[in-house]
């Protein structure tokens, strides 16, 4: 594959460059699973946003720039290479929008996109249920209508930033007798409803990054259904492939993770060397990155030739879960004895910001779909093999 730019991909590129050296905090940000790391990202966000840099993609009327996939890897690229803080409305930027562009009326575009785009509202994913998490067709969270209003009742877990989000999305069973995939709808609900209790989840770091969120006879208007009732399963599936696939996880993650595991291996090769093992798996996860990030860049030109994404989202979520956790434990394994220091740990130094990472990415193969079940869609909608 050969990369050449044009003209005007590097000048946006220098465009991206100079506006983050000038607005990126010379300090890092607190986490964005306490409450102060969320109101400062939140903030980030809204200075984001004065920039037009939130949502690159989306249409210029929305919020956006109207740039194409090319161009938001060239500014995933700038954005981790400077540092950039991580995305608190990731949910609704790269998963939720593009689902109300594709599926949303003209009123809940106009509603919800821009709050979207300028962080006032930051959204929260509720798919999984205790009984319900890689078999996501289990769900038995309802939505019964009553005139001009859904009743939700249920539990969602593991919901993602809904400790302090001000919204959900979520799938709930329209139809209360239907099964599997079918009368499934996606419902837009405010955390803050009459009847809504957020159950805060502790990580391994000790931090509320997940919530079960539970319903009570909880009122939700039915113009914030999104879509059609019954469409959910299509809508949710939708929403997938944009997680699994291209945008939640931008090359330039990995890719910049390599580089600082580069690093990290020339300052302590003394020591690394003593595993000759250890040289091999750096640049194994170098090689892997920037693999990765050729491979979006092909699938970043397929879709805009107009192909759809299709099950090889699959096979890209597997890709860049396990290379995420390759490079975390190659980092360790050179630390050694101080891989085991948190970040606030007094002789931490640079080494806390890799356990943590490490243990963030034990989720890589469990969340947007767990691996063995995106090993399945692979071997059957791929590969053609018999169920």
């Amino acid at each position: 594959m050969q990369m050449e730019y044009t003209d005007r991909q590097r000048g946006l590129r220098s465009e991206v460059r100079d506006w983050l050296a000038m607005h990126v905090p010379r300090e890092p940000l607190a986490s964005f699973d306490s409450p102060e790391g969320f109101r400062q990202h939140r903030r980030w966000e809204a200075t984001l946003h004065t920039g037009r840099w939130s949502c690159v993609t989306w249409p210029e009327e929305m919020g956006g720039r109207g740039l194409d996939l090319i161009d938001w890897l060239i500014f995933e690229e700038e954005y981790w290479a400077a540092g950039s803080p991580g995305r608190v409305n990731q949910n609704g930027v790269f998963l939720l929008g593009p689902a109300i562009m594709d599926f949303g009326s003209a009123a809940q575009q106009r509603r919800f996109l821009p709050r979207i785009a300028s962080g006032e509202d930051i959204w929260a994913q509720g798919w999984s249920e205790p009984d319900a998490g890689s078999d996501m067709a289990a769900i038995r969270c309802t939505a019964v209508r009553e005139g001009d209003h859904y009743v939700l009742n249920g539990q969602k877990s593991w919901v993602a930033r809904a400790v302090w989000a001000d919204w959900m999305f979520g799938l709930f069973r329209s139809e209360p007798d239907s099964l599997r995939h079918n009368g499934l709808s996606v419902m837009l609900v405010p955390l803050d409803l009459p009847g809504v209790t957020v159950q805060p989840i502790r990580q391994l770091n000790g931090l509320p990054g997940m919530a079960d969120v539970f319903f009570d006879h909880v009122r939700v208007p039915v113009d914030q259904r999104l879509g059609a009732e019954g469409e959910g399963w299509h809508i949710s599936r939708a929403i997938s492939s944009f997680e699994r696939g291209l945008m939640l996880r931008s090359p330039a993650r990995f890719q910049e993770t390599a580089r600082a595991l580069v690093e990290l291996y020339r300052r302590h090769r003394d020591s690394a060397d003593a595993d000759p093992a250890i040289r091999d798996a750096v640049l194994d996860c170098w090689m892997q990155a920037r693999a990765y990030a050729l491979a979006t860049y092909r699938t970043a030109s397929r879709l805009m030739s107009g192909a759809p994404l299709g099950p090889d989202a699959s096979a890209n979520k597997i890709f860049w879960s396990e290379l995420d956790l390759r490079l975390h434990e190659t980092a360790l394994r050179i630390l050694g004895d101080q891989a085991e220091l948190l970040p606030g740990a007094p002789d931490a130094a640079d080494a806390g910001r890799w356990l943590e990472g490490f243990l963030f990415a034990q989720a890589g193969p469990i969340y947007a779909g767990t691996n063995e079940i995106q090993r399945n869609i692979v071997a059957e909608r791929l590969l053609c093999m018999p169920r």
